[in-house]
């Protein structure tokens, strides 16, 4: 092997190191979202309720956001350390390898918050044999940190009888449809995971299909009553 092939080798593997370094330090901040959701597909209800207190503290993401720009940061002090160039121009000379380093961290942030946990919350939703146009739809505008919190959003709502479909739209907004004699707006909003992250109603349909002869629109339950209202 010549010179310039080692050369060239060397920094093919500084070049790989920094890669998975990033991508490590972009996972870790989601390290508690992801584990959430395996072991909700896999059913593993002990794992998940262990985990589920972790997701309901509001600051966990972002402490985790920290830990993983700390993470970096030293990875990269380190590097520069032990080649001394722990400088300015240092820096300016290793600039390839911190780019590789940060841009993959924030390239794996960006898959995981636009494709990969939009797509976990709704895996976790199943209708079930219902007719979706005969049911009474909400929009909610949830105040989760991060789009990893959606299945735990998710599963909350399917804990209630008579949601049957809920679709989770990038960033924070949920789509629920539920059978208005199985359940209410004020029954979903009642949800102790809505005290942690506030839930805002967005939209609200309603199908005059679900309803009971003689039921309206009231003020008090908006038509989601099931005809136990009185107007």
């Amino acid at each position: 092997m010549d010179c310039c092939e080692k050369k060239n080798k060397e920094k093919e593997n500084k070049e790989s190191k920094g890669f998975l370094s990033g991508i490590l330090y972009g996972l870790i901040p989601h390290t508690g979202c992801i584990a959430f959701i395996i072991f909700t597909i896999v059913g593993i209800t002990t794992a998940t309720a262990f985990l589920k207190p972790l997701l309901l503290n509001a600051y966990f993401f972002y402490i985790l956001i920290l830990v993983s720009f700390l993470f970096a940061t030293l990875s990269a002090g380190i590097y520069l350390k032990k080649r001394k160039l722990l400088s300015f121009d240092g820096i300016k000379k290793k600039w390839k390898y911190l780019s590789i380093l940060y841009g993959t961290s924030i390239s794996i942030n960006l898959i995981l918050f636009l494709l990969v946990f939009p797509i976990a919350a709704n895996m976790t939703i199943a209708t079930g044999n219902v007719i979706i146009e005969d049911l009474n739809k909400i929009t909610l505008k949830v105040d989760i940190p991060c789009p990893g919190h959606a299945p735990l959003i998710s599963e909350e709502l399917k804990t209630i009888n008579g949601v049957k479909e809920i679709k989770f739209r990038f960033p924070d907004y949920f789509d629920v449809s539920f059978d208005a004699k199985e359940t209410s707006q004020k029954e979903i909003l009642a949800l102790s995971v809505f005290d942690t992250y506030p839930a805002v109603v967005g939209g609200l349909e309603i199908k005059e299909s679900t309803q009971p002869v003689g039921c309206s629109v009231c003020s008090t339950c908006d038509g989601t009553c099931g005809g136990t209202c009185s107007i």
